[in-house]
């Protein structure tokens, strides 16, 4: 058995409403998706919203979600994320795939070179509890 959730830096509720305490008591299996909440946990909407954009089409993600504070959270966590090496997406997956009882990440790509710089995340998947306790900290304000 498994169980599918939303899962990402911006949308805790797996950890918050005790579902992950939950599945892992039952020994259920997890699968998250929308790691990257829905390209926000990128670099792409930094410098405002590309035309191609899933939030240009205002199909699941709409530009008001896209707002200053966010943007604002987004570049300190992408200015973290050069700090450890990698890329926001990349660290992105790493905070996901962070702990013990998250058994898959379900990555929405749409080009193959998406897919070949997300695999890079296998050899650094580890968080200091400085590094986690920042991120908190910027998710928090």
């Amino acid at each position: 058995m498994i169980h599918q959730f939303r899962y990402n830096m911006m949308d805790r509720r797996y950890e918050t409403e005790g579902l992950k305490s939950t599945l892992k008591e039952l020994g259920v299996g997890s699968i998250s998706f929308s790691p990257l909440a829905q390209g926000i946990l990128t670099d792409r909407y930094l410098h405002g919203i590309p035309e191609e954009s899933r939030a240009a089409r205002n199909h699941f993600l709409k530009e008001k979600d896209i707002q200053a504070a966010v943007v604002e959270k987004v570049e300190r966590l992408n200015r973290m994320a050069g700090e450890r090496g990698q890329t926001l997406a990349e660290m992105a997956l790493c905070w996901n795939l962070r702990g013990d009882n998250l058994n898959t990440v379900l990555i929405g790509a749409s080009r193959p070179e998406q897919i070949e710089n997300n695999v890079k995340i296998l050899t650094g998947t580890d968080f200091s509890e400085e590094e986690l306790k920042k991120i908190d900290e910027i998710l928090a304000e």
